[in-house]
């Protein structure tokens, strides 16, 4: 059984910081892509960020050079660093993990629970 826990959200003034965390448990052979998405209320679900377990990374443009996406293989967690955060940037916010079991499986698709981020003054 795998297991998607997200950390780290909270009520923010524009101009502000946060750090997400997702880490991913149970019996996990590799973690391919790691993403964040957002669904702020009203609206559709948005990819934010993505990084491979190369290190490759891409980003919405409504995020660059404000947000930073890392991982920790090691610990099988990804990380979000928002900085500059604009009211805009309201949502809830949920990591994705495609997981691979063994050398031999296909890829499956996870979500985590999803954290509220709230930029407001």
């Amino acid at each position: 059984q795998v297991r998607l826990v997200e950390s780290g959200g909270g009520l923010v003034q524009p101009g502000g910081s946060l750090r997400l965390s997702c880490a991913a448990s149970g019996s996990i052979f590799r973690i391919n892509v790691m993403d964040w998405y957002r669904q702020a209320p009203g609206k559709e679900r948005e990819l934010v960020a993505t990084m491979t377990s190369d290190g490759d990374t891409n980003y919405a443009n409504s995020v660059k050079g404000r947000f930073t996406i890392s991982r920790d293989n090691a610990k099988n967690t990804v990380y979000l660093q928002m900085n500059s955060l604009k009211p805009e940037d309201t949502a809830v916010y949920y990591c994705n993990a495609r997981i691979v079991f063994s050398r031999w499986s296909t890829e499956y698709d996870y979500w985590g629970q999803g954290t509220q981020v709230t930029v407001s003054s």
